[in-house]
């Protein structure tokens, strides 16, 4: 990951490098890009939906470029017919694995259908995005991937094992590629958020009685933010984390603690 440029540059400056970012646009997705933009790098937005204008206006004030390319990542074929678009364009330094999707059911009653599309976009989607992503990052010998995990990486969480069990998949895939990659020059480590005040949790967050027995159980008082993500991200894929690798780094508030 680190080359000669970094003598003239701090540990967490990104200039120079373009991040793919999937479901870069909304939620803990947003955070990220926001981050990495700060940090110097450029971005490239995966996912179902256009780019928000002020996100585009935020890259332009600070000079970064953002780009976005429509898919629907739980399309194999669609997934790989947008990896070489962007690669044919420019090297990708920062892949992070954010998009991820989530169906309430008890055990019970879950669908298959639902199951699978649950591990299709959570896991395997990540699968091959780090296959297509960190193939040249390994040839070259220098990268670095981010998978988001979440807390139910260790907790098996309620009527979400679809989620659950992808999101465990998650945490080893990314261990699993760490002891192929490390050694070859590529980071590979994943975030781990915790109960986070974003769209996939609304309806946590619109039940006051669950919203506030999970509040009271973070030791830092509050639901995660965005920008609490994007922050580790950008730590994660800078030179400051040369020698960090197959980490699930849990961001919080301190749940797991507990």
């Amino acid at each position: 990951m680190p080359d000669d440029r970094e003598e003239q540059r701090g540990p967490f400056d990104l200039t120079g490098r373009t991040a793919v970012v999937t479901g870069g646009g909304r939620g803990i997705g947003r955070g990220i890009t926001l981050a990495l933009l700060a940090a110097g790098a450029d971005v490239v937005s995966l996912s179902r939906s256009p780019l928000p204008a002020d996100l585009c206006d935020a890259a332009a004030r600070l000079g970064r470029r953002l780009t976005a390319h429509t898919l629907d990542l739980a399309d194999a074929a669609a997934i790989s017919a947008t990896a070489r678009d962007v690669l044919a364009g420019q090297r990708v330094d920062i892949l992070v694995n954010n998009a991820g999707v989530q169906d309430r059911y008890p055990a019970v009653d879950f669908p298959l259908d639902a199951w699978d599309h649950v591990l299709d976009v959570n896991l395997r989607a990540v699968f091959q995005l780090c296959r297509l992503f960190g193939g040249p990052m390994v040839q070259r010998g220098s990268g670095a991937v981010v998978n988001v995990a979440s807390v139910l990486s260790f907790q098996g969480g309620i009527t979400v094992p679809a989620y659950a069990a992808s999101k465990g998949g998650v945490a080893q895939l990314t261990k699993a590629l760490c002891n192929e990659w490390a050694g070859r020059g590529v980071n590979v480590n994943a975030v781990a958020p915790g109960y986070m005040d974003t769209e996939l949790n609304s309806a946590l967050l619109a039940d006051p009685v669950r919203s506030e027995q999970i509040t009271v159980r973070i030791p830092a008082g509050r639901w995660g933010r965005p920008d609490d993500i994007g922050n580790v991200v950008v730590f994660l894929a800078s030179p400051a984390a040369a020698y960090v690798h197959g980490q699930v780094l849990a961001v919080d508030g301190g749940w797991l603690a507990r």
